[in-house]
């Protein structure tokens, strides 16, 4: 028997809510596991992934078996895996998920999706992608004491999110290598502020605030310098339309919130890009309101 895991991209910090805002997205990775005597780890799509035990996938599954006091003797694994790497969507946090979730299914679910949702914040450090990587939809999430506290708020108005991808990477520990240790209380306040009235606007459908709620001082600033154009291409995409833009997660992805009744936003922002920053490339994205899937299989 063998488990297949589709886990959804995510979006996290959405600007003012940094470790705590995050969105799931449709553009997925899908794993299988089945139990084996060895460790027999493959992708797919050619990517350069670790097919010993230090592999995120493969290390998350044993850690549920040494939860549930299971011997694991090896897995075999393979990944499907369209969640571009090192870009600011989610895509360790999708493999933290996977392997949490499927190691579960393995095993019978003994662990509740609650139990789930807090081992992956405690290994990830923070529940703003694993939250809505299993959830979906948009959540508010904190982790305290190795326990997520969370609400999966439903949104009001129906936005795209348009995604500039960059042909670069940006690790998440050089990332957040770059921010520093204390912040002025004011830049606090002004943060605190703004994730309140995102929240609150998301779920009311007052997108007009969106663009000012999305605003920040605590990471944004201190990233930008490791994102060649990625300023630029915030104010390029607001410039086109867009409701507000940020960068994604630790970047260097870009995201832009549309209105999903404006239809040609896509196509100026891929030409716009052609010509002025072409090593980006934009994609249309919209809310996984499903979150993660497990399916059994013999």
């Amino acid at each position: 028997m063998g488990v297949r895991v589709k886990v959804p991209a995510t979006s996290a910090n959405m600007g003012s809510g940094y470790d705590s805002i995050g969105i799931a997205l449709d553009l997925y990775n899908v794993i299988t596991l089945e139990e084996s005597d060895h460790i027999d780890i493959t992708d797919l799509n050619g990517q350069k992934i670790p097919t010993n035990d230090t592999n995120l996938i493969y290390q998350c599954a044993k850690k549920v078996y040494d939860i549930c006091g299971k011997s694991l003797s090896g897995l075999k694994i393979t990944e499907d895996c369209a969640i571009p790497q090192t870009r600011g969507l989610g895509s360790s946090s999708a493999c933290t998920v996977a392997g949490i979730l499927g190691a579960n299914a393995l095993l019978g679910d003994p662990l509740s999706q609650e139990n789930m949702i807090d081992l992956a914040a405690s290994i990830e450090g923070h529940p703003d992608n694993s939250t809505p990587a299993i959830l979906g939809g948009f959540c508010v999430a904190l982790l305290e004491y190795g326990k997520v506290w969370s609400v999966r708020v439903p949104m009001n108005g129906t936005v795209d999110f348009i995604t500039f991808i960059p042909d670069f990477e940006l690790s998440t520990e050089k990332a957040r290598a770059a921010l520093p240790k204390q912040v002025a209380h004011h830049d606090a306040v002004f943060n605190l502020a703004r994730a309140a009235l995102l929240a609150g606007s998301l779920v009311t459908g007052k997108l007009e605030n969106v663009g000012v709620a999305v605003g920040d001082c605590l990471h944004q600033p201190y990233r930008f310098g490791l994102i060649p154009d990625g300023a630029e291409v915030v104010h390029a995409a607001k410039c086109m339309g867009a409701l507000g833009a940020f960068i994604s997660g630790a970047g260097p992805s870009i995201i832009a919130v549309v209105d999903s009744a404006d239809k040609t936003y896509l196509s100026r922002a891929q030409m716009y890009c052609q010509q002025h920053f072409p090593h980006w490339k934009p994609i249309r994205l919209t809310c996984d309101e499903v979150g993660a899937t497990v399916e059994r299989f013999e």
